[in-house]
């Protein structure tokens, strides 16, 4: 597995991506391409367009040319990376794919999307395998094309880089300073065992178990912890805390710190300073506290004593605008 997929998927449906044009989606549906989860299969499970399948697949090409499908990015960044899986299209998949992408302003229709490069080279693909491309160009974009060469069937296409807001748009406003969507990272943790640390930061709210971050039990007396790098240096009004959907396995308490590391390393033990003391928490609640504290912070640490899990981590706060010279 390449690094890059240890990113945030930045098409994804449940961080606000959407498949928004297709040159043919005749036997399975283009929005599959972008849903969370392994693609699944069902064999012998027959509709009126033949076999069912969990990806976007397009009719048999009996002209020049090629499909392909357009992805809005819910989440505008750089492409580090992408992962064109085939999984169950083994005799109906394209032999070759590529990918372009472009940046666009505001909130354009697929006709005035304009400015496409290739990010990734025409490629071979095989059936029923995940496919990974590394991206080199550093731009910033908010739409992919998938091209597909020239037609047949891909279950899922994850475009994994590294969130670029508008930070413009964020200066003056109260916005969640950890949130993915705002430039927040999960640049540390203690334990990933069952779910990764970077899902308390993603868009919207949990909807099982798995979609927050959950660590082993621990037995060697101590607790977990996580690090997140905010959206940029502010300050934080109001922390929340939302243990949904995690009933037997919540924290007992948690507690958060926070630093300015412009000039001093994330190492320095003296450099920290509380925002939230150790705190009870409850199983499956939502948990809202104000924080009197208008130090500048760049990141804020996260203790959960002594283990177990967390849906959402929001910091809601403000931007510091940076000093004119």
């Amino acid at each position: 597995m390449s690094p890059f997929t240890r990113l945030p998927d930045l098409a994804l449906r449940t961080y606000g991506g959407a498949v928004v044009a297709a040159s043919d989606e005749s036997f399975a549906e283009r929005e599959a391409l972008i849903r969370p989860g392994r693609p699944e299969f069902r064999p012998h499970t027959f509709g009126p367009k033949g076999q069912v399948y969990d990806g976007w697949e397009t009719r048999r090409r009996r002209d020049p040319g090629h499909d392909w499908a357009i992805v809005r990015l819910g989440l505008p960044g750089i492409v580090r990376g992408v992962v064109v899986d085939t999984a169950w299209f083994k005799g109906n998949h394209p032999p070759y794919a590529s990918v372009e992408a472009c940046a666009a302003e505001g909130h354009p229709a697929v006709d005035e999307l304009t400015g496409w490069v290739e990010i990734v080279p025409k490629s071979p693909l095989t059936g029923d395998a995940v496919h990974e491309f590394p991206v080199a160009d550093p731009r910033r974009f908010t739409h992919v094309r998938l091209n597909v060469f020239p037609d047949g069937g891909v279950a899922r296409l994850r475009v994994h880089g590294e969130v670029v807001p508008d930070r413009a748009f964020l200066y003056g406003l109260t916005v969640d300073l950890a949130a993915l969507e705002n430039g927040g990272r999960v640049i540390a943790c203690s334990d990933e065992f069952y779910s990764p640390p970077g899902n308390v930061i993603a868009p919207g709210l949990s909807r099982h178990q798995a979609e927050g971050w959950e660590t082993a039990r621990r037995r060697d007396g101590g607790n977990d912890w996580l690090i997140v790098a905010l959206a940029g240096p502010g300050t934080v009004a109001v922390a929340e805390l939302d243990t949904a959907h995690l009933i037997y396995n919540a924290p007992g308490a948690a507690s958060l710190r926070g630093i300015d590391a412009r000039g001093v390393a994330l190492d320095d033990a003296g450099a920290w300073f509380p925002l939230l003391p150790r705190t009870r928490l409850q199983p499956d609640t939502r948990h809202r506290f104000r924080l009197d504290d208008e130090r500048t912070v760049t990141h804020v640490r996260l203790d959960i004593y002594p283990d177990g899990g967390l849906a959402r981590l929001r910091l809601l706060g403000a931007l510091t605008r940076p000093r004119r010279r």
